[in-house]
């Protein structure tokens, strides 16, 4: 290797090379692809030479370190840590080539951009590029003009691309977003799964896989994936002191309300706002454009348009972006203020990324989570269409030979919808059971595809229940995020400034005086925990409201409330049972609750999460008096999340109280559960609370016959529980 980074002799003639000479100087030490060890001051001059910078952030040396000693390196860091220098430095430092595979292109031009700026030689592959320039990129690679390439995952599907890759040995290798080629991840995309086969080709240079987002689980998968030798792991920095989360249940229909309730105040600004559709992203950004410049961003906006949105964003001209989930990831913009979620995140993963967009300047920041029990709903409606039954599988495997055949007979002879039938295509060949070419032809792979399928359905519905327990957990949000990553040099202590440390200092949430029910719930509590020492909150309600003088939702707010005045510990835990995990949650009092009496002052307030018992039943017989609701036929049928029907402090008491009916009576008809109604409709029936017969018929899966079966004791059961 040259004394000057690899690409300046070479690239004479290219602009920006004599750039190069004079600012990018690799310190003597650092010559060899593969070295024992590098001196402190060495990397830190290059740093300073190559970026400007004159200290590393925390973690980033070590992961450098390894990179130019040639290790291959699992990094697991959050998004604003300064990833992206822990693949450019040592992609400099080791010389050559480095290649870069990104999946997406506003992130990949970003990345490019900021490397040009810098005097570097990059280039970078993908769909959005002319076939010319996409031809004389690849020419520049094999002539080793470029040190950075970077490609999109798809590009390895190209037939004679990899060859091409493989006909000039690089320097490094970095896979960023490594957690999308794992199938535990929340972002699978079958393209990475290309990466395990040519990364081979490609070696012997060390691969760096970059992620801000992975699980212990997903960590293991993505080194296993990959092919990761003896990786250096290393996880770090997930706590963002400056974050201030708040978890706020309110229904669907009020959540664009509170958002923009929230903005009108600057120091809220820039912020960006998550919807889970192009249209509510549409019609939030132009309700709030009546106060502050705002706009929508989505995958339906033309490049042009999209890049445009986002630059003014960057430059301030736009105050508050609203976005659906792909937003973000190829902005690095510092100051954001606020990230609103109007909806629930399918996992924690995606929920720690998207709010890590806020307060990357180090200042006081805040993130807003919005939901409901409505949301649940949402999420089965989701993974129905996104998971189809094993059986839709099985029968696309059954009609499958050795021989390719083309989609559209094989369509033909399964006789499925195409929708349903698309979906389970595209799930059998990522789990092996079919091989689709290029022209879409397909024939059968491995018939070993169905324990993967089935697996990755029961973890993307653990990801959806651990989601729902993080929003209605009584614990620091911030510790919760830190210990589902595993980041084991954290000391896990409380934030101080979330919903659950800093109630009084909320933005969102809102809190009043506890009722003197909710203070005698208080008082049993305490002596039902002194006898007992620790016990499940399920049980506790039954011991403290034997009668029902409370219900489970009200009492888990008082437990909350306790909580939250430092008075009990409440811990999320699991038992299994026939194979699967059961949550649920304990308590026990902490020293605090132990000396609490009758005569203690407690600072005791509770969520305004719905009216306190009295107040809801006053306006329960108020709006008896008016006209009837109009019927829910045009939105009871659609994800409950998108129901202006749906209301807050919805609570899995309704849903227990429906289940256990529906057991009882399936018991009396000698029939399956399923065949009563299935838990799609079960939840459809908790999120709506139908109250007339048209509502009720209006519900997904409640036919005539349904109604006229069992619709008095739905209706009792609503009732009776709240519905």
């Amino acid at each position: 290797m040259q004394d000057k980074v690899e690409g300046t002799k070479q690239a004479a003639g290219v602009e920006g090379a004599a750039i190069l000479t004079s600012r990018h100087t690799v310190p003597a030490q650092i010559k060899a692809h593969r070295i024992d060890s590098v001196p402190a001051s060495d990397l830190k001059s290059l740093l300073h030479s190559a970026f400007g910078f004159s200290s590393f952030r925390p973690n980033q040396e070590a992961v450098c370190r390894a990179a130019i000693e040639g290790r291959d390196v699992l990094l697991v860091m959050p998004t604003g840590s300064g990833k992206s220098l822990c693949y450019q430095l040592p992609g400099i430092a080791r010389g050559g080539t480095t290649l870069v595979i990104s999946p997406l292109i506003a992130l990949m031009e970003d990345q490019v951009a900021k490397l040009k700026e810098r005097g570097f030689i990059v280039d970078r592959i993908h769909s959005g590029r002319p076939r010319a320039e996409l031809r004389r990129t690849c020419q520049d690679y094999l002539n080793g003009k470029l040190q950075f390439l970077f490609i999109a995952p798809e590009r390895l599907r190209v037939a004679g691309f990899p060859d091409m890759l493989a006909k000039r040995p690089l320097s490094l290798i970095a896979v960023d977003e490594a957690h999308c080629i794992s199938q535990w991840g929340h972002d699978f995309r079958p393209d990475y799964r290309m990466l395990g086969q040519h990364l081979p080709r490609l070696r012997p240079a060390p691969a760096v896989a970059l992620t801000a987002t992975a699980t212990p689980i997903v960590q293991d998968d993505i080194a296993e994936q990959l092919g990761l030798v003896r990786p250096a792991r290393l996880v770090h920095g997930f706590r963002r002191a400056n974050i201030a989360i708040e978890v706020v249940e309110i229904a669907p229909s009020q959540r664009p309300e509170l958002a923009s309730q929230l903005l009108q105040a600057a120091e809220h600004r820039p912020a960006i706002v998550y919807t889970p559709t192009r249209k509510q992203a549409e019609a939030l950004a132009l309700e709030l454009g009546a106060f502050f410049p705002a706009a929508a961003y989505h995958a339906g906006l033309d490049a042009h348009l999209r890049h445009r949105v986002q630059a003014k964003f960057q430059e301030g001209r736009i105050e508050v972006m609203v976005a659906t989930i792909a937003f973000g990831m190829g902005i690095d913009k510092a100051d954001i203020r606020t990230v609103i979620h109007t909806a629930l995140p399918g996992s924690l993963e995606a929920y720690y990324q998207e709010l890590g967009r806020a307060g990357r300047d180090g200042r006081p920041s805040r993130a807003i989570l919005m939901h409901s029990y409505a949301d649940r709903y949402t999420h089965d409606f989701f993974f129905e269409r996104d998971y189809p039954d094993v059986s839709v599988l099985e029968g696309i495997f059954a009609h499958l030979e050795t021989e390719h055949q083309g989609k559209a007979a094989l369509q033909r002879q399964v006789r499925v919808d195409e929708e349903v039938f698309d979906r389970a295509l595209e799930k059998l060949w990522a789990h092996g059971g079919a091989v689709v070419d290029f022209a879409e032809n397909v024939s059968r792979g491995t018939g070993r595809w169905r324990e993967t399928y089935i697996a990755q359905g029961e973890q993307k519905r653990a990801q959806i229940e651990r989601m729902i327990r993080y929003a209605e957990s009584q614990q620091c949000r911030m510790a919760s995020l830190v210990r589902h990553f595993g980041d084991l040099e954290d000391s896990e202590k409380p934030c101080g400034v979330c919903d659950f440390c800093a109630p009084r200092h909320c933005a969102a949430q809102r809190f009043r005086t506890a009722t003197e029910a909710e203070r005698a719930a208080l008082l049993q509590v305490v002596a039902a925990l002194r006898r007992a020492g620790s016990k499940s909150t399920g049980k506790l309600h039954m011991e403290v409201c034997p009668d029902g003088e409370m219900t489970r939702n009200a009492f888990e707010q008082v437990l909350g409330a306790m909580a939250r005045a430092g008075l009990v510990q409440l811990t999320d835990e699991v038992f299994e049972k026939n194979g699967k995990q059961i949550p649920y949650r304990t308590a026990r009092l902490t020293p605090a609750g132990y000396a609490v009496n009758e005569k203690t002052s407690v600072n005791f307030v509770m969520k305004e999460t719905e009216p306190p018992p009295e107040k809801r039943k006053r306006k329960k017989s108020i709006a008896s008096e008016g006209p009837k609701r109009a019927p829910k036929a045009a939105t009871a049928a659609m994800p409950a999340g998108n129901a202006g029907g749906s209301e807050a402090g919805m609570d899995s008491r309704l849903e227990a109280a429906l289940r256990a009916w529906r057991l009882v009576e399936a018991r009396r008809r000698g029939l399956p559960a399923f065949r009563i109604f299935n838990d799609r409709t079960l939840r459809a029936l908790a999120a709506n609370h139908p109250a007339t017969t048209q509502e009720l018929l209006a519900i997904t899966g409640m036919g005539l016959s349904s109604v006229k079966r069992y619709g008095r004791d739905i209706f009792r059961v609503l009732r009776e529980n709240g519905g």
